[in-house]
């Protein structure tokens, strides 16, 4: 494997893991309403999940390939439902002291199950594996660095926002700030949804 393919890889990865989309956003949300622990888990969560889908996608890339129109449509579905009621979640959290909050509206399993249905996940995955390893000698061993650098990547660029929502915290202890907020995590969360199916 040539550095310039790994650096590519690193790019791609990098890139895909911190574009804005419903994983992110959420990651955001909880670090505000439950604190940077709870969000630590669903990114932790949520980066197991997509390293798994990078890896499944090069090991089954022909057939995901050959019924990518039926698992998409399942996944957008899915996906969708999932992705609003987190919003409405977001949406009708209590105005309270941020600290005094007790809100489940993301754990370490919230993560995984996000990122496996999110056709985002997959797509990025599917686009990746087909730059960076099919069509190369030993795809095993870049299907590995490719998992490997996507893992990273996500821990990274999820936690990112993660950090984004803990630093906003403070801001966010004024009522009026944190209806503004949540109405604006919501809402973004919502039109995720209509990206999927775009």
């Amino acid at each position: 494997m040539t550095v310039s393919l790994l650096f590519a890889m690193m790019i791609f990865a990098i890139v895909g893991a911190t574009t804005p989309g419903p994983v992110n956003l959420i990651a955001t949300s909880t670090a505000v309403h439950q604190g940077m622990r709870a969000s630590l888990k669903f990114v932790l969560g949520a980066s197991l999940a997509y390293a798994l889908v990078v890896f499944l996608s090069g090991l089954l890339m022909q057939n995901i390939m050959t019924t990518l129109p039926k698992i998409e449509i399942a996944m957008q579905v899915a996906g969708s439902f999932l992705i609003l009621y987190l919003a409405f979640k977001i949406l009708t959290a209590p105005i309270s002291p941020i600290n005094a909050q007790i809100n489940t509206m993301a754990s370490f399993w919230t993560g995984v199950i996000t990122q496996l249905i999110n056709p985002k996940a997959w797509l990025v995955a599917l686009s990746g594996i087909s730059l960076y390893v099919i069509g190369y000698q030993n795809q095993a061993w870049l299907l590995t660095s490719f998992t490997a650098i996507s893992l990273i990547s996500c821990l990274l660029g999820v936690g990112t926002w993660a950090v984004l929502g803990h630093l906003l915290t403070s801001y966010l202890q004024n009522s009026t700030n944190q209806l503004q907020f949540n109405r604006v995590m919501a809402g973004l969360l919502a039109i995720s949804v209509c990206m999927i199916w775009l």
